[in-house]
């Protein structure tokens, strides 16, 4: 099995925010503390390396872990924070996990990395209802596949995934680990949960 102490994780703050009206998702707070760092929190334990993809309020994200900026396609969701992540990331297999998902399981690296057998295949969190995306395991190796499918204009993660093997990791015993933060209502109920 692959070694979870062998990968680096990535955390994505590098969206625009749109349906939070533009905010840094990863520095909106909750219960006191930026999102990014309960993601870091969680993550550090687990991995060998933690890096931040940010785009913006860099300063304030590299106080926390290393940067990748997403020079190479910008603002084009979570596909060009893959990119920059396996660009820079130092091993060669990538966990990759948005910033606004704070309450990740802590077994989170070592279930995906005991999901995979081969470079080609991507590890990605299902929680029994759907599949998360943007929570998975990548090697190196799919990078130029990435590139390519990024330099003709596509964006869609989802049908850059068609292209390879998915293997779906069973998280159902966690789903709410995986509480969707993309609007401010959600992480208003969220703040509220935690208090009850």
């Amino acid at each position: 099995m692959l070694d979870p102490r062998e990968i680096t994780a990535v955390i994505l703050a590098g969206g625009e925010g749109r349906r939070m009206n533009g905010a840094d998702k990863g520095l909106l707070p909750l219960w006191g503390k930026p999102l990014v760092i309960h993601v870091l929190e969680r993550l550090k334990p687990q991995v060998g390396e933690v890096l931040i993809n940010a785009n913006r309020n860099l300063g304030e994200y590299r106080k926390l872990a290393p940067v990748v900026r997403d020079d190479g396609y910008g603002y084009v969701g979570p596909l060009a924070g893959f990119e920059a992540g396996l660009t820079h990331a130092p091993s060669e297999w990538v966990l990759f996990v948005p910033c606004d998902s704070p309450l990740v399981p802590r077994d989170l690296a070592s279930r995906l990395c005991s999901a995979v057998q081969r470079h080609d295949q991507i590890a990605v969190v299902d929680d029994g209802t759907q599949l998360h995306a943007a929570t998975a395991l990548l090697h190196q190796s799919l990078l130029p596949s990435l590139c390519n499918y990024l330099d003709g204009g596509d964006r869609k993660l989802q049908l850059w995934y068609e292209r390879h093997q998915l293997v779906p990791v069973d998280f159902s015993d966690e789903a709410g680990a995986f509480f969707n933060l993309n609007t401010s209502e959600a992480l208003a109920l969220l703040e509220q949960k935690g208090r009850g």
